[in-house]
């Protein structure tokens, strides 16, 4: 199948999706949904998906890229002068549907009132991640952009690692990790990678400062992916640059053990709660259990966190073609914090790990 085959085949699934819940059209108003349905890579544009009639809602700057990148695809072309939320909900009063639904996440109140006004008489219906429940399962080609996506990462940290000296801070560490992502074909960092030397790795969103260096502390954590084509990776490991305590030997044992249990846990049908808690019991046995204060993990793809949610309360069941990070963690403030993180595909048997570096501690010693 052509890559350009699967878009129509995904408004296919949309639409199915729109009988189940008996609404007439769906307005798409995400931009990362409308390149899902569409392959469109522009932005200021919509898109309007009904059982037989699709628009794509778009102006003046974008025809001749529309007509590389969808063909076929039927245009309503905004001039300039006018807002694109204005031309909108002239072209959906338009169609004339008894009912069409909007991405509530995605949606302003300025721009529901303005559709409201525009189309009397056509019911507005709210909706939820309709679009981003499709995104859930990876299609083949997905899963070939992100195992791309993956080994740029990994490729752009094999180099870092082997660079990385006694003194160098946090920043440029950072910096350089982003210069080889670039490099290697990334657009760029899949988000803003987290450098933490020390104490600083205890703060699980840290951002990299020009005070704290490699060498001031024996642990440095490293978070980082690349966007490649569009799709995202995301990686953590924890490399060791001095002598290590019984402590930091402890609680990284205990993450590894956690992220093993979770791994060995996810399978097609596993609920997602029941994953996260096989790396929580670990670490709680372990006494870290307040230390371990977020998801286990979270799907990639169109965007670095997306659905499915490897999460407490997440009922929901994993099937075959999700991706999904695993990245537990123990974060001690003032002393150190130690996660590890891997993407794993959902298989029809069971799963596989996408990442490889090492992480064994003895394999993370520079």
């Amino acid at each position: 199948m052509s890559d350009a085959a699967i878009f129509p085949l995904r408004r296919d699934s949309l639409r199915r999706l729109l009988a189940e819940k008996s609404l007439a059209a769906l307005l798409v108003t995400n931009e990362i949904n409308v390149s899902y349905l569409t392959g469109f890579s522009g932005d200021s544009s919509y898109l309007v998906v009904s059982s037989d009639r699709e628009l794509l809602i778009t102006d003046g700057r974008y025809t001749q890229q529309l007509a590389e990148e969808c063909p076929g695809l039927p245009l309503a072309v905004r001039q300039p002068g006018i807002q694109l939320v204005d031309y909108a909900a002239m072209a959906v009063s338009k169609l004339d549907f008894p009912s069409i639904g909007i991405e509530a996440e995605h949606v302003t109140i300025a721009f529901y009132e303005k559709l409201r006004s525009a189309a009397k008489g056509m019911q507005l219906a709210h909706t939820s991640s309709l679009v981003e429940s499709l995104r859930e399962i990876k299609d083949a080609g997905e899963i070939a952009m992100l195992r791309q996506a993956i080994g740029v990462a990994e490729s752009a940290f094999i180099e870092l690692r082997a660079g990385l000296a006694l003194g160098q801070d946090e920043k440029r560490i950072a910096d350089d990790l982003e210069y080889k992502l670039r490099r290697r074909g990334a657009t760029c960092s899949a988000f803003s990678s987290i450098v933490g030397v020390g104490p600083r790795a205890a703060l699980p969103h840290g951002r990299p400062t020009e005070n704290a260096r490699l060498g001031d502390f024996p642990l440095v954590l490293i978070d980082w992916g690349a966007r490649y084509q569009g799709y995202h990776s995301d990686l953590t490991r924890v490399l060791v640059a001095g002598k290590l305590s019984p402590q930091i030997q402890s609680v990284y044992g205990v993450v590894l053990a956690a992220q093993k249990a979770a791994i060995d846990a996810i399978r097609p049908g596993a609920v997602m709660k029941d994953v996260d808690a096989a790396a929580r019991r670990v670490i709680e046995q372990a006494g870290h259990g307040k230390q371990f204060n977020h998801s286990l993990g979270h799907g990639i793809g169109l965007e670095i966190h997306e659905l499915p949610r490897l999460a407490p309360g997440q009922d929901c069941k994993l099937a075959p073609g999700m991706v999904v990070t695993v990245e537990p963690g123990i974060y001690l403030p003032g002393q150190f914090g130690v996660r590890i993180e891997d993407d794993v595909l959902v298989t029809e048997d069971g799963c596989d790990v996408l990442t490889s570096l090492p992480k064994q501690l003895e394999e993370c010693i520079l």
